[in-house]
């Protein structure tokens, strides 16, 4: 059976880092690598806002408590499942990934791990340079067909290194610069996609 590599925040959960941004007021902790591409760019940039503020793990933990699956995706995941082995390629963590997994039902998640100490996060360790083109490396290496699909820049090289590769409801400027990709706008767009692909 074919793998479907999926991203998580934007494609299948809100993005959580806005989910804290709106909880705390603090505007900044809105960006994403929507807007700073280089993502250990942007995760300093997020760790020192919560050393400023004083931001704790656990108060992140609970706004990601409250977050649900986007609306379709749990039903879109069940669907992807009966057509292909899925795996989820994230630059989130462990840490907080948890609750949400669990609204989808578990599914296999690779991302990362945080560094925390007495309830704030020091530093955060990513599982290898460019994890995403890697895993997609990875499963082809073991003769997989492996399909993709993303909504930032961080998942840019996850889909070049695809066999498939298709934007899930990415921002124009994105789509812009990289129009080799189909862009849906919808599950049931990116169903048709998956599908167009698989049987060709």
């Amino acid at each position: 059976m074919d793998i479907l590599c999926l991203d998580l925040e934007g494609v299948l959960v809100p993005e959580v880092w806005q989910a804290v941004a709106r909880s705390t007021g603090i505007e900044a902790l809105q960006k994403t690598t929507r807007d700073i591409p280089v993502y250990d760019e942007l995760m300093q940039y997020r760790l020192n806002i919560l050393a400023e503020h004083d931001i704790k793990l656990s108060a992140i933990e609970a706004e990601i408590d409250k977050l649900d699956p986007l609306p379709g995706a749990r039903a879109f995941l069940d669907w992807a499942r009966t057509h292909f082995q899925v795996a989820i390629i994230s630059d989130t963590f462990y840490e907080f990934a948890g609750p949400l997994m669990a609204k989808l039902n578990q599914p296999l998640l690779l991302c990362h791990k945080l560094h925390v100490v007495d309830d704030r996060i020091q530093n955060y360790q990513i599982r290898q340079p460019d994890p995403k083109r890697c895993s997609v490396k990875a499963f082809k290496s073991l003769q997989y067909k492996v399909f993709a699909a993303g909504d930032s820049f961080n998942d840019v090289t996850m889909l070049e290194e695809a066999d498939h590769g298709f934007f899930f409801q990415a921002p124009q400027n994105i789509c812009d610069q990289f129009p080799q990709y189909k862009k849906a706008e919808t599950y049931d767009e990116l169903k048709a996609f998956l599908l167009e692909q698989q049987s060709s």
